[in-house]
């Protein structure tokens, strides 16, 4: 499959976007007048000074967002990714709570982002790794490097306490432009740190966004390189289509029994509560991996090319 048009021309705009890798965290913070949004969610904080944000997951123990940024191109080693902490009040706590080449932590394009207990778990090109949630000390990292993995995007962990994380299978060359080597993949990490290979094939459409659905107990997964998505168990041969929309996804979540997806290709999050598509917000471009506030009913939304990210009451 071909990418969306719009969703190649802003990747590697990001791609190639110059970032301020001094700046501080002073002036991050802009709280932004209420903007409604069809059908009932309404903007109430957008919060600058982040760096290619491309992942936020709220952790409901420590009532903190966790931003994961890139700091560059999404497929550089160049060590300088980090995580920021920021308040659900929008204040930016630590922008660099954990950074690459600090405190013995590495870190390179983070992206997706899961918790498990204390343990915070990132998607980092083809490795992932854990960190303390409470002091971000570097716990583990577990390399994917020998089965291929191409581009690790985003993280579910299943009931068992097994990892499984996609592999949009996409790289940039030397002026930018979007490559599909492939495979299509979707990893498992068991609980004894044993990677294998859950799925794999066209039909994942380059997965991006992975969500588990426990009242369905399967996981819902996104096409970045479709219009589908996805339902999937372990032992499915495919994933089966459950709902098609305008495509160029990136983030899912599971909450209430509806399921939350964001779309590069129109920049919407929607809903696909019975399988029919309702845009929820629009006018959101490049809308990465969102998280959901489940204390409060927020969609948290990283603007990927933005550097910000914009905090929705449903």
């Amino acid at each position: 499959m071909k990418l969306p048009s719009y969703a190649l021309l802003v990747l590697a705009l990001a791609a190639c976007m110059p970032v301020d890798k001094n700046r501080s965290t002073a002036d991050t913070t802009t709280v932004s007048a209420a903007v409604p949004a069809p059908p009932g969610a309404t903007k109430v904080a957008t919060v600058t000074g982040f760096l290619t944000p491309e992942s936020v997951l709220y952790d409901s123990a420590q009532d903190i967002y966790f931003v994961s940024n890139i700091n560059g191109s999404p497929t550089a080693k160049d060590g300088n990714g980090f995580i920021s902490r920021l308040r659900p009040d929008g204040a930016v706590e630590n922008l660099k709570f954990i950074e690459g080449g600090h405190n013995g932590a590495t870190l390179n394009a983070p992206k997706g982002l899961a918790l498990a207990g204390d343990t915070l778990w990132v998607a980092d090109i083809d490795a992932v790794r854990a960190f303390d949630a409470k002091t971000g000390a570097p716990l583990d990292t577990i390399s994917l490097a020998a089965l291929g993995a191409v581009f690790l995007n985003d993280i579910a962990i299943a009931q068992t306490g097994a990892l499984y994380i996609t592999d949009t299978g996409i790289k940039f060359d030397d002026v930018g432009n979007v490559l599909h080597p492939g495979p299509d993949r979707i990893f498992r990490i068991g609980p004894d740190r044993r990677v294998t290979e859950a799925a794999r094939g066209d039909t994942l459409g380059r997965p991006n966004g992975i969500a588990l659905d426990p009242v369905g107990k399967r996981f819902i997964v996104v096409e970045f390189g479709g219009k589908s998505v996805l339902a999937w168990k372990p032992m499915d041969k495919a994933p089966v289509a459950i709902a098609k929309g305008a495509g160029g996804y990136d983030g899912v979540v599971v909450a209430g029994g509806k399921i939350y997806v964001s779309s590069w290709t129109d920049s919407t999050v929607s809903t696909y509560e019975t399988g029919q598509e309702v845009k929820l917000i629009t006018g959101v471009p490049s809308p990465a991996d969102i998280g959901y506030d489940g204390k409060r009913n927020r969609l948290l939304i990283p603007i990927f090319t933005g550097n910000r990210v914009e905090i929705w009451q449903l």
